[in-house]
């Protein structure tokens, strides 16, 4: 199959997110298609009817595949570029990468990013007024909640699942880093979950995160600086 690449993606997007570093870490090129995914393109929801990023089309002409969401991207990515491997070489450390993957995606997503980004970001990007301070309040809540589980993890492992950094490393990463980029994440409090996300930050995989940048939506001052 031909090795061109295009990634149809937002740049503060979780999901997108993850796609991008499993694509760094596996040291494969793509163009960078950025997507306003709220205002729907016509051209974009052909390629993926939900209207959702982000979507990476491999290939071209006959060989053409579309590939569309996050879950579907990351598994056809470790089974057509098996390494490095992002799951884990045991049982044990896949099942639990998996786990963790569906955590954030599901769970702290529903209990605490989804709170706070819709009221920092979508709602500036939908137009839809000033934030609620009780949604941020809750989001920030869970997000504690959630830190202090991740924080308790660490301590006894080096990477999320295991002894090996894995896809459930870049879904972590993938949320908070977004949260960061608005300046909530309490680092402070959670020492083992800081000292991790330092050594994420500083991968080449990582650093095209960092120059990210949205008009209107300015980063916090540290949200590139790998020592914060």
């Amino acid at each position: 199959m031909s090795q061109d690449r295009t990634l149809h993606h937002f740049a503060l997007d979780p999901a997108s997110r993850q796609v991008r570093l499993a694509l760094g870490e596996k040291r494969l090129p793509f163009v960078d298609v950025q997507v306003r995914y709220w205002e729907r393109p016509k051209d974009f929801t052909k390629l993926n009817p939900s209207g959702m990023t982000p979507v990476l089309v491999d290939g071209d002409g006959a060989e053409r595949l579309v590939l569309c969401e996050a879950p579907a991207i990351l598994g056809w990515l470790e089974e057509a570029h098996p390494e490095p491997a992002l799951l884990g070489h045991e049982p044990a450390e896949r099942a639990e990468a998996r786990r963790l993957i569906t955590w954030f995606d599901r769970k702290f997503e529903y209990e605490a990013g989804g709170y706070i980004l819709h009221e920092k970001m979508e709602k500036r990007l939908l137009g839809l007024g000033a934030p609620e301070l009780a949604n941020l309040r809750q989001g920030r809540e869970g997000l504690k909640t959630h830190l202090f589980y991740i924080d308790g993890l660490l301590q006894a492992r080096e990477w999320l699942a295991g002894r090996r950094l894995s896809l459930a490393d870049f879904a972590a990463a993938a949320h908070l880093s977004v949260i960061d980029y608005f300046g909530d994440v309490p680092w402070a409090e959670v020492p083992a979950v800081k000292t991790w996300y330092m050594k994420l930050k500083s991968r080449p995989a990582f650093r095209p995160l960092l120059m990210d940048r949205w008009p209107g939506l300015s980063p916090a001052a540290h949200y590139d600086d790998l020592d914060f």
